[in-house]
């Protein structure tokens, strides 16, 4: 604990009562009996998500100042901006001393997701709190509950109602259902990335894997690319990517959808096909049992990627598995450039935005890793 990690593994406790339920507020002292932090109880591994390494009580006062300073931080980094940009994540766990809370902001709507049970526990106060708020427009919050936290029935509105809704991201529209969408309804981790892939994208023929609602398509065709192809096997999350594309008034010829098995479409490629490719998988590996699995995938993939490249073309290639930390990712990108052939360079790492921070003594909450690379003329 002298190193602050928001988390207290259960083999570190000397000693813990029998009857504490998951989600109850528990104390933490040393050996000597002296207080060092108070959090949420939890039923696996980790036994304890720190709220707060001062003894104070954690009521209605402690939810709304540390809301506030997260509305505060996002407003500081110019990311609500009427007519250009009006989503972005509003709480990242413990990056913003929340661990077991992701709340992210739409257009006036935010989605609870609550990873712990404590944090489900809280929902109601969490939710006060953002209504009472006065730096920021909410009018409807929505709860969802991921992992432990998970029970039938929990996912709901909380205030108001707007499950459906078009959001802003960097000038362009996108629709959103915080109902039935993944995750909370978009991918707000890439905002950068895909403002990257826009001004890289001028007169190039581009491929998008795992395209999803199809955020990095409609940077790309807004970049004045000359042809897109998205791709993925999801059919609601394609039939959403039309609505984008109608949307932001893209409906000529060129983009293209195409669903089915984004790794099966690369194999059946002719090699050279594309300037740019994009691959963006959902999480291959979710535990440690299952990490060397997807870094074979993900070497399959990269190096199917790869080969499609034309020369000088590039890759923009991610990985959102926290199992598979930025070195290992690296290595296996390597491994699959090994096997693909030809030359190639690192440009830029890339990485989720700034309403995604990652607390010092927390490196697991960087999840999201990611390589911009140009193949060798």
């Amino acid at each position: 604990m002298d190193f602050r990690h928001p988390w207290i593994f259960s083999g570190a406790l000397q000693t813990s009562r029998e009857d504490i339920e998951a989600g109850e507020l528990v104390r933490v002292s040393d050996s000597q009996g002296q207080f060092k932090a108070i959090g949420h109880w939890g039923s696996g591994s980790i036994a304890v998500r720190i709220l707060s390494w001062e003894d104070r009580p954690i009521d209605r006062v402690f939810w709304e100042e540390k809301l506030h300073a997260a509305i505060e931080l996002r407003l500081q980094l110019g990311l609500y901006k009427p007519g250009e940009n009006d989503c972005f994540r509003l709480v990242h766990g413990e990056g913003d001393g929340l661990p077991g809370l992701i709340v992210d902001y739409y257009a006036g709507v935010v989605v609870l997701q609550c990873h712990s049970k404590g944090m489900l526990k809280e929902s109601q106060s969490l939710s006060a709190a953002f209504l009472n708020n006065t730096l920021l427009d909410i009018h409807s919050v929505y709860l969802r509950a991921e992992g432990p936290a998970a029970a039938e029935g929990v996912n709901r509105f909380l205030s108001g109602e707007h499950a459906e809704l078009t959001v802003l991201e960097n000038g362009l529209k996108y629709h959103v259902d915080v109902v039935e969408g993944q995750k909370t309804g978009f991918f707000l981790d890439q905002r950068d990335n895909r403002m990257l892939l826009r001004r890289l994208s001028k007169g190039k023929k581009v491929l998008n894997c795992f395209c999803y609602t199809g955020g990095f398509s409609i940077s790309a065709l807004e970049g004045e690319a000359t042809s897109v192809e998205s791709v993925d096997v999801s059919k609601t999350a394609l039939q959403v990517l039309e609505k984008n594309l109608a949307l932001n008034h893209f409906t000529g010829d060129r983009h293209e959808t195409l669903r089915g098995d984004a790794l099966k479409y690369l194999n059946e490629l002719e090699a050279s096909s594309y300037d740019v490719v994009i691959l963006d998988p959902p999480a291959f590996a979710k535990s440690r049992k299952k990490r060397h699995n997807a870094v074979q995938a993900y070497k399959r993939l990269n190096a199917a990627g790869m080969k499609v490249l034309r020369p000088g073309g590039l890759l923009m290639t991610y990985s959102c598995s926290q199992v598979v930390d930025e070195k290992l990712f690296t290595n296996t990108v390597v491994a699959a450039g090994l096997e693909a052939g030809g030359d190639y360079r690192i440009l830029k790492k890339l990485q989720q935005g700034m309403d995604h921070p990652v607390h010092l003594f927390h490196p697991e909450g960087r999840y999201l890793k990611g390589l911009l690379l140009r193949k060798g003329t």
